[in-house]
């Protein structure tokens, strides 16, 4: 008997089991709805806007009655071309969708030409884009401030999370962050309102950003690190002290009061060509061309030092290899002075600038002291052998002499241990010998020597004859013939 039951128990189980699951189905169906296809919510979407719908909430759209609509479609063409440029548009959607706004906009005037060029520049940098939505997002308030109200300032965070002061004039003009506020209300909807400013709202971290690359912009020559120190004293490069210890003595610089010695000495010069470098020579070189175009005035002396000659490339040689130059550099008027004629030779600009380096380091106060103990010093150059004369005159260095004298006017242009230039106002040329006349002109003034000219190979010279034997030869001629005597012939 309990075998027969046992088979209607399992099944009276599987027929309560499927009466359950078919009363479960129905209930677990509307929790899984079919997603509609991107056409048809579209369509919706669509139909909603057009529909009169007054709130956008229940789309994804955003309605013609929205204050971003009456934005693009207001007066305030510039800053909805700026809204646009930025890429804000969805997220001003989006802050729509959650609530009303406060959308403080600049009249076009303030955006076309009161605003700063290079600032207006900055902002429009593809790399300044998120300086750009920082701004625009600075004027636009997540809370609806639809009447301005004349109490007390009070203090209103902006999208962009920096806050937004908006204070009363003791004249009752309604400011919002230093800007007054020329149509309030100018434009309301139901999920916003916009209210007309006079200029454009600027926040500290735009502003910041945009000075620092001012800044870098307006620095036209950088020190650079590392560069080495000269005594005023002996003219010697600095030896750095060393590195001390926490908690030790310091250590004095004693060679700062002792002569300069072999450790501190620029390296020698071992000759040109002998392919030791002790100091980089082509970077200094080029530092000294570029801070004579910055400083202004020496353009001529840069160019043919570059383009018209290959001299830059021979002092950066010289400097390598242990040399130490001092160039008195004539300015802009000194070299327009020079006639075709002075620059017309092979090898003329050579010379001219050969005459005008000087192998020593000296700089203006050395010299200057140099004349007033000595009152005249003679220099080496490196047109050999010519030497460059220098005096005291006037509480200056005077070149030269006579009309082809030179002042020393800029002094210390360019000096970092290696290498000295001193501006002058006048183009040197060598000493001229005979008057005035140059070498070559003095010897071609000269009466040349003509040798003696011969008519014939067996010509012999006529013999000179006293006036003793002429007087006894005409006494001969009168008794007897002359040509018997060899002497009277």
């Amino acid at each position: 008997m309990g075998r027969r039951a046992l088979p209607l128990l399992l099944l009276l189980l599987f027929s309560l089991a499927a009466a359950a699951l078919a009363a479960e189905q129905p209930q677990q169906q509307p929790q899984k709805p079919a997603l509609p296809p991107p056409s048809a919510a579209t369509g919706a979407a669509a139909a909603a806007s057009s529909g009169g719908g007054g709130s956008s909430s229940g789309s994804t759209g955003v309605s013609s009655n929205s204050v971003l609509v009456a934005l693009l479609d207001s007066r305030y063409t510039e800053l909805a071309e700026l809204v646009e440029k930025a890429l804000l548009l969805q997220a001003l959607e989006d802050a729509v969708g959650r609530g009303n706004v406060t959308i403080f906009a600049p009249r076009n005037e303030a955006l076309e030409r009161d605003l700063d060029p290079e600032f207006h520049r900055f902002l429009l940098e593809p790399r300044n884009l998120r300086a750009l939505q920082s701004l625009l997002l600075f004027h636009v308030l997540p809370s609806r401030v639809h009447k301005l109200s004349s109490s007390s300032s009070q203090s209103h965070q902006t999208l962009a999370g920096e806050p937004l002061e908006l204070a009363t004039a003791p004249d009752g003009a309604v400011r919002v962050g230093g800007a007054a506020v020329t149509h309030p209300d100018a434009v309301v909807r139901p999920d916003g309102v916009i209210h007309g400013i006079e200029r454009l709202l600027v926040p500290r971290s735009v502003q910041e950003a945009f000075n620092r690359r001012r800044s870098l912009a307006a620095i036209s020559a950088v020190l650079p690190t590392g560069a080495p120190e000269v005594d005023p004293r002996t003219h010697r490069l600095k030896k750095p002290a060393p590195p001390v210890p926490l908690g030790a003595t310091p250590i004095l610089p004693v060679w700062d009061a002792m002569a300069p010695g072999p450790s501190i000495a620029p390296a020698p010069a071992p000759g040109p060509g002998s392919g030791k470098h002790h100091f980089d020579g082509h970077s200094q070189v080029k530092d000294f061309i570029q801070t004579l175009l910055l400083y202004g005035g020496y353009n001529e002396l840069a160019d043919i030092l570059v383009n018209l000659t290959s001299l830059a490339t021979e002092m950066g040689r010289l400097v390598s290899e242990g040399y130490v130059l001092t160039v008195l550099a004539p300015n802009d008027e000194a070299m327009a002075r020079l006639t075709t004629d002075q620059l017309s030779e092979p090898g003329s600009p050579e010379d001219i600038l050969y005459y005008h380096m000087v192998p020593e380091y000296q700089t203006e106060e050395s010299m200057y002291n140099a004349v007033r103990r000595f009152g005249k010093v003679r220099y080496d150059t490196l047109r050999l052998p010519h030497k460059v004369t220098a005096r005291e005159a006037d509480g200056s260095v005077k070149f030269g002499a006579g009309e082809g004298s030179a002042y020393l006017f800029d002094p210390d242009i360019y000096t970092d241990g290696r290498i000295s230039v001193q501006g002058i106002d006048a183009v040197l040329f060598p000493p001229v010998e005979d008057g005035g006349k140059s070498p070559a002109a003095a010897a071609a003034a000269k009466p040349a020597r003509r040798a003696p000219a011969v008519t014939g190979a067996t010509a012999k010279p006529k013999l000179r004859r006293g006036k003793l034997l002429e007087g006894a030869c005409q006494f001969m001629g009168v008794f007897v013939r002359r040509s018997r005597f060899a002497s009277c012939q």
